[in-house]
């Protein structure tokens, strides 16, 4: 007998009493602490290991053995008594070979009260670092300690290889009133699979995911993954020293956007991680000229088919494409290479995959109860109860996790027209109204207020875009002046009017022409970016270039005839992959773009005038400073419906004008005359019918010299030859 066990009482009077054990063997125990680890002043120790064959205690700071556990007469359920207490290891015997550990539950409490008042509350800024998996060193311990929301949970364990997915071995401690189950599991590491198994109130829930993971298994599988803390040197404090003066709203912004998953692939059809996207796509997104490129949602998602914008962890990286670490990297080498990440977040709604959010502790947790406010009929997915505290600050979390831990420059909010509208697609009578009666969703307008005042405060000049295709007012006004406070909306209004009129065959656009000036009436009401993106070259839309009408040679020229109006339009820029060199085959997420085609000189040539619309469009204030004022723009020519010519000034801050002509008809006019602000030299910047870029190579030798000859309320005047399908851009000498 070891000389700090005493001799053991009988056997039943170290038990707990018969209900403790009948719910401990059924799995069903609430609170596993009142029962098991140390007891009696550290005296009376109690563990239980089904299926474990023999367990002794050992002393912890010497290895000296304390005790023999003896088994009870419950299966799996070891007991004895120390003479003094003593810190203790456990040396567990399983068919399979010994263990040593510490014991889980001879740990106490150790989230603290703060964290667990701000989760309460709604304003824990930083539960990346808090709830979820985090590798922690507790009283010269390493292991884990997990944490997850699940108040009306009767009991939940961490379950997981290391424990043979047994949810009796390792249940968690109930923190009231938080609601929030913790335990810390010693010398589990990084790399564990794990997932928690939840009792409701009607039984046993399908296991759940970690909401709060930082990493998962690939999909299909389901399981969340231990994650050390984020360990990179980050090396861009130029870009971050800089990034508010880059991304101010008269900045140029040119957003590349893309789907990581189907931009290139290996030649095997394998997916290219982060690494190889380092390798291949920063020197592409350079080359090109854009100044940001935006992912499509890379937070791990089940299903690929969403493309994403059903995720279920938002807080882990897609293990699709690699470590975190590898994300880290990523953003890192494109702020080095003087390029911003913008990433796609969707707080407006979750997928209904049994090991997500949905019904998380048996109730409507993360969601709405009533299918009308909480289940969107068009998706197929849960809606978040953003009126809760604590859903309203893990989203908040969730938002700044992206933005401080990987220095993301921005977030694109996914579906905000949805997010505003209870009535949102939603017949009469399927729809609830808010407390006064109304269809406005107040606590989702109260949400996306806080996240943007938040994000200003800890995450300084990043960016929260917002996709809203509604009149709703002020969306990118600030808070403060009663408004969503956005830095940009997507200008879904002039995509469509301007994508429909140039479907037209040029011999009805005459009968079209407000469309594509009827934008400009409402242009600085809010700060814009016009989107070409992923939803207009899909689901039978087709392809940018196939929306052109006319044969191979208009297609391409309307192509660049349009991309050229758009990149002289207010507006900052967004354009889809693929859609700069003219894919004719609609975006598949299973496929990679067809770079093949970049072998034939028209889809040379459209890339070819992309970079030089990004260059031109950096290096010429007049088409970035006043993007979002109305001082930055003047029609000079709207009205002309019977040959579609459009022209108009763009300004700098110090009134320096670029000349924009955009014919849009397969007819070349000759003697166009236009007015200009000033005389002497005008030269063309851009001729979108250059030989260089496929076109007819028409146009004005260059430039030409303004007549003092009164226009369109201009002194003088400019004698032009309009290209077909073509647009000009001058700047005076």
């Amino acid at each position: 007998m070891s000389p700090s066990q005493t001799q053991p009482d009988n056997d039943d009077s170290l038990l707990p009493g018969e209900a403790d054990i009948d719910a401990l063997v059924r799995g069903e125990h609430g609170d596993p602490f009142a029962i098991l680890g140390p007891h009696d002043d550290g005296t009376l120790v109690r563990v239980y290991l089904p299926n474990a064959l023999a367990v002794e205690l050992l002393a912890r700071d010497s290895g000296e053995k304390l005790a023999d556990m003896r088994a009870s007469r419950v299966p799996g359920l070891f007991v004895c008594r120390l003479a003094e207490a003593r810190a203790y290891l456990l040396r567990i015997r399983w068919a399979s070979g010994e263990q040593l550990s510490e014991d889980p539950y001879s740990f106490g409490p150790l989230l603290g009260e703060t964290d667990l008042y701000l989760f309460t509350e709604g304003n824990h800024r930083d539960l990346g670092r808090c709830l979820g998996a985090q590798c922690l060193n507790v009283d010269g311990v390493e292991g884990v300690r997990f944490a997850v929301w699940a108040p009306n949970a009767r009991r939940v364990s961490v379950v997981g290889p290391f424990n043979g997915w047994d949810g009796r071995r390792h249940s968690m401690r109930l923190r009231y009133p938080a609601g929030i189950w913790e335990l810390f599991i010693p010398r589990l590491r990084p790399g564990e699979s794990y997932q928690y198994e939840l009792l409701g109130s009607h039984g046993i829930l399908p296991l759940k995911a970690d909401p709060v993971a930082l990493a998962t298994e690939s999909p299909p599988n389901t399981a969340s993954v231990v994650a050390a803390p984020l360990q990179h040197d980050w090396q861009d404090r130029e870009w971050m020293s800089q990034r508010a003066a880059r991304q101010a709203a008269d900045a140029p912004l040119a957003i590349y956007e893309l789907h990581v998953g189907s931009w290139r692939r290996d030649q095997d059809g394998r997916l290219l991680g982060w690494q190889r996207l380092i390798e291949r796509l920063i020197p592409y997104v350079q080359e090109m000229g854009y100044t940001h490129v935006e992912l499509l949602p890379i937070m791990e998602h089940p299903f690929g088919g969403s493309w994403g914008y059903q995720p279920l962890s938002q807080f882990a990286p897609s293990a699709r494409y690699g470590r975190r670490e590898d994300l880290a990297a990523f953003v890192d080498a494109c702020h080095q290479a003087g390029i911003g990440v913008i990433l796609d977040w969707v707080p407006a709604h979750f997928p209904t995959d049994s090991h997500g959010l949905g019904r998380f502790d048996g109730t409507a947790l993360y969601e709405y109860e009533h299918p009308f406010e909480g289940f969107h009929q068009d998706w197929d997915t849960f809606i978040y109860n953003l009126g809760r505290t604590e859903v309203h600050g893990f989203m908040i979390a969730s938002a700044l996790y992206w933005l401080r831990e990987f220095h993301v420059d921005g977030l694109r909010v996914d579906a905000v027209a949805s997010m505003l509208y209870r009535d949102y697609s939603r017949k009469e009578g399927e729809w609830i109204p808010n407390r006064h009666g109304g269809r406005e969703n107040l606590e989702a307008i109260d949400f996306l207020r806080h996240l943007n005042d938040v994000v200003k405060i800890e995450a300084p000049g990043a960016l929260v875009i917002a996709e809203e295709s509604t009149a709703w007012p002020g969306v990118s006004r600030p808070t403060a002046e009663g408004g969503l406070g956005f830095d940009y909306k997507w200008n879904m209004g002039w995509m469509h009017d301007t994508l429909k009129y140039m479907a037209e065959d040029p011999i009805h656009r005459a009968y079209h022409h407000d469309r594509m000036t009827f934008g400009l009436i409402y242009a600085f009401s809010e700060r814009f970016i016009l989107p070409i993106s992923h939803d207009e070259v899909v689901h039978g839309k087709r392809s940018l270039i196939d929306k052109m009408p006319g044969d191979r040679w208009q297609k391409f020229a309307n192509l660049r005839a349009y991309l050229s109006f758009m990149w002289s339009m207010p507006g900052k820029k967004l354009l889809f992959m693929g859609c700069e060199f003219g894919q004719w085959r609609e975006w598949s997420h299973d496929h990679e773009l067809d770079w093949y085609l970049l072998n034939y000189d028209d889809h040379q040539g459209v890339q070819q005038l992309v970079k030089d619309l990004n260059r031109l469009y950096r290096r010429e204030p007049a088409l970035h400073e006043q993007d979002c004022v109305p001082e930055g723009f003047q029609w000079l020519i709207g009205d002309d419906r019977h040959n579609s010519v459009f022209s108009w000034l763009r300004r700098d801050r110090g009134g320096r004008p670029l000349l924009v002509i955009a014919n849009f008809t397969p007819v070349v006019r000759h003697g166009y005359r236009i007015g200009v602000p000033s005389g002497g030299d005008w030269q063309e910047a851009l001729n979108s019918d250059a030989e260089c870029y496929g076109g007819s190579n028409l146009g004005n030798a260059g430039g030409v010299v303004a007549d003092e000859l009164a226009s369109h309320g201009q002194p003088f005047s400019l004698n032009l030859k309009l290209p077909p399908l073509g647009v000009l851009i001058l700047r005076p000498l």
